[in-house]
């Protein structure tokens, strides 16, 4: 046998170990997983360092295009992400984090996810996830329970049928929002006489076949990104995306809706789609779900509710019922790697009306045959993995007793966390907690008395200042490593619509306390009075400089 060809034998033996045979169990990766298993926050807090290296510098550990020519070992490349990776990621599930979207995660789902990943069923087919269709189509058909509450029958007949479902399981908001468009305008401009549908001719051929001018899709200025997104993708446009003013609670604005509406019908364009927010993104406030259905049903428009953050909430006897008129609503999105405490990505676009996913059916003579459960016959995503088993292990571990005492804690933690800010003569709230954001800026009290009295022009110009200072001090603290609030701009109406830098806050990690609450605050106090550059200025025209 020559040198090269034991060698070769040598490295495929290596290679099957590492698809059979795991390392001894002293490895590092090993030793990672136990502690991990064992103590998730602990662990990261031990391995995340406080002071990062910049971004520019952790790229270049990251920085060789080529793939490693020789095989590694499973430790030696354990060690390695040590101290490259683990090191300077993110803590999401510190209680200190509390600037994003993010929380901790339940315990039981670290070894639930080793197994789905061992697993690794695709459920865009049975033929690749028996059991797990029939569960992720359970999953879907609680939360479509949690939002319509149809009874038993509704679901006995839709949630395991072949001719609709309730709704589907996506990896995040984003393709929600898209699927919900992309089935409202294919059922809205479906095949007729000689018309094959859009899906088929497109969309000029639609417009010329049901005689309009154009396309709109409306929502608030508050509506997610992800919205405009869909619109380019679905060939809408995303000047066809109608954005409506946002009143003081930062809610869509029910007169301008109509006005719009009806200038929109006027110049004959078709009212695709009204996208009502159901926890705006940066303010987390609910628009009037109820006043909105009923303009959509006035214009035939589809009545979408972004829920993605505030779809929770309906797990809340006491807060369901800011969620009144999202019953109404023909689709509904929901992200379960928000609210409900699943790793990202598990998102939820639910239905109303079963039979409109027919508009968006799919098939291919491989997979995804006519009469098949196959879950992809009605998604936009193709191969997915098995996400929802998480989210049916939360469902059920926790349950809705235990979901409704984190929601009002959350809530809670909100409303007190504003009372700090309102107590304090040198911050400013911003925008009240409608759900469990807020937003809020340090403004020391003599600056904030100035304002008061200012002239419009002194105000925009130490408007602007404070604007700097806020994102030096977000910036900071980001920097220092013991606390995290991201940062927004908004255009109070007190401030007569200036662009306002604030801090934005999300209080959903059970594991925050009003202490740390009010650390938040002292070390945004100590990092400001440091910030003499940035202050120097402000004070100069207060004083008359």
């Amino acid at each position: 046998m020559t040198g090269s060809s034991s060698r070769a034998n040598a490295n495929e033996a290596s290679l099957l170990r590492v698809f059979t045979i795991p390392e001894s169990d002293e490895s590092t990766l090993s030793r990672i997983e136990k502690q991990m298993s064992e103590d998730l926050n602990g662990f990261l807090e031990q391995q995340i360092v406080a002071v990062q290296k910049p971004l520019s510098e952790i790229e270049q550990d990251f920085a060789d295009s080529c793939i490693p020519e020789e095989p590694m070992w499973v430790s030696d490349y354990s060690d390695k992400i040590l101290d490259t990776l683990i090191a300077h990621s993110v803590h999401t599930s510190s209680p200190r984090f509390i600037g994003h979207m993010t929380s901790a995660l339940p315990y039981f789902l670290l070894p639930l996810s080793k197994m789905m990943v061992g697993l690794n069923q695709n459920l865009v087919k049975v033929e690749t996830s028996k059991a797990f269709t029939p569960m992720e189509r359970q999953v879907v058909g609680m939360l479509h329970n949690l939002v319509y509450q149809r009874d038993a029958a509704f679901y006995d007949q839709w949630m395991h049928n072949v001719d609709g479902t309730v709704g589907a399981f996506c990896s995040g908001g984003t393709v929600a929002n898209m699927t919900a468009l992309w089935a409202a305008r294919n059922a809205r401009f479906s095949a007729e006489g000689d018309f094959a549908g859009i899906d088929q001719e497109g969309i000029f051929a639609a417009l010329k076949h049901y005689q309009y001018d154009g396309i709109a899709v409306v929502t608030s200025t508050r509506g997610h990104y992800s919205l405009s997104k869909a619109a380019d993708l679905l060939g809408i446009g995303r000047r066809s995306f109608v954005a409506v003013d946002v009143d003081e609670n930062n809610r869509i604005r029910v007169d301008e809706l109509a006005r719009t509406c009806r200038e929109l019908a006027d110049n004959n364009i078709c009212i695709l789609a009204i996208m009502g927010v159901a926890g705006t993104t940066e303010t987390g406030n609910v628009d009037p779900l109820d006043e909105i259905a009923t303009i959509a049903e006035q214009y035939g428009a589809h009545f979408h509710v972004d829920a993605a953050w505030g779809g929770a909430t309906l797990l809340s006897s006491q807060y369901r019922g800011l969620m009144r008129g999202i019953e109404r609503a023909d689709s509904v999105t929901i992200d379960a790697h928000k609210q409900l405490y699943v790793p990202i990505g598990a998102g939820m676009v639910l239905f109303k009306d079963p039979q409109i996913s027919t508009a968006i059916e799919h098939h291919a003579k491989y997979i995804l045959r006519e009469g098949s459960k196959d879950i992809g016959v009605h998604t936009l995503e193709g191969s997915r993995p098995g996400m929802a088993m998480l989210v049916h292990s939360c469902l059920s571990i926790i349950g809705r007793q235990g979901y409704e005492l984190l929601i009002d804690k959350s809530l809670a933690n909100a409303r007190y966390f504003a009372e700090l800010i309102r107590q304090d003569e040198d911050f400013e709230l911003i925008s009240e907690p409608e759900l469990c954001l807020l937003t809020y800026r340090y403004v020391p009290s003599h600056i904030k008395r100035f304002l008061e009295g200012a002239s419009e022009e002194v105000r925009a110009h130490i408007n602007g200042l404070l604007n700097v200072l806020t994102r030096m001090i977000q910036k900071t603290q980001r920097e220092q490593g013991k606390s995290f609030v991201s940062r927004t701009m908004l255009t109070p109406a007190a401030y007569n619509g200036a662009d306002i830098v604030v801090f934005r806050v999300v209080l959903a990690n059970p594991l925050t306390t009003p202490e740390i609450l009010r650390d938040v605050l002292i070390e945004q106090k100590a990092i400001a009075r440091q910030q003499l550059e940035s202050l120097a200025p402000i004070e100069a025209l207060v004083n008359g400089g």
